[in-house]
């Protein structure tokens, strides 16, 4: 009965959402409401277990001094942090102007900033070697991707301006990179991306399928 009733649990739940998507009225629609409940009593109880296990792990490898067990114990007065200043401001925790949003404005969001900052050079050093003209392919990518780079930043077009100037030459605004790269990001790129879209939408719905009729089952731990 270990796999029984989750597979029972999971092909009920399945097929009321696939069936109320379609047919919005009693009682699917009720079903709909109550299993949307559960889901997030469920996901509420995962964040929570995912977090003590953090701990747990954390805690351990500050025991037994690990390797960079000292970015552990950061992480754990963080966590310490965070709960006891939430709990602390009550049901309107996150409101303006409470110490949480003062946490989050002035510490969460800076250090986020400075994530994706870093996360630019790693995006630059990939760049640097996915986009090397060997073929084709990789040459349109590559002239592309140089396109939408300069694009993207003011100075592109301030570039290219001067440069124009400095030799008289004319030039229209659709060649300038700005216009290129929206260009490009319009038609080549939302193409691209709506097939990828696409795709991901059929294997959602094929390994949704496989789950719900029971054939995929190893989020139960086998097969």
């Amino acid at each position: 009965m270990r796999r029984e009733i989750p597979l029972i649990i999971t092909a009920v739940v399945g097929f009321v959402y696939v069936i109320q998507y379609f047919i919005p009225h009693y009682p699917f629609n009720n079903l709909n409401g109550w299993f949307s409940d559960w889901f997030s009593i469920i996901g509420a109880c995962a964040i929570w277990l995912g977090a003590l296990n953090l701990m747990r792990i954390s805690f351990d490898k500050v025991y037994k001094k690990r390797r960079d067990w000292g970015y552990s114990i950061i992480i754990i007065l963080s966590f310490a942090l965070i709960v006891v200043i939430g709990f602390g401001g009550g049901r309107d925790f996150r409101d303006l102007g409470t110490n949480f949003d003062w946490l989050y404005r002035f510490i969460y969001t800076p250090l986020s900033a400075t994530m994706f900052a870093l996360l630019a050079f790693f995006v630059a050093s990939a760049s640097y070697r996915a986009f090397r003209a060997r073929n084709l392919e990789a040459s349109l990518l590559l002239v592309a991707a140089f396109f939408v780079m300069i694009g993207r930043v003011p100075v592109g077009d301030a570039l290219v301006t001067k440069v124009a100037g400095l030799i008289s030459l004319p030039i229209p605004d659709a060649v300038l990179p700005s216009k290129i790269a929206t260009w490009i990001m319009n038609y080549i790129n939302a193409a691209g991306q709506r097939a990828i879209m696409i795709g991901i939408a059929l294997g959602i719905v094929s390994t949704s399928l496989r789950v719900i009729l029971g054939i995929e089952r190893a989020h139960l731990g086998g097969e």
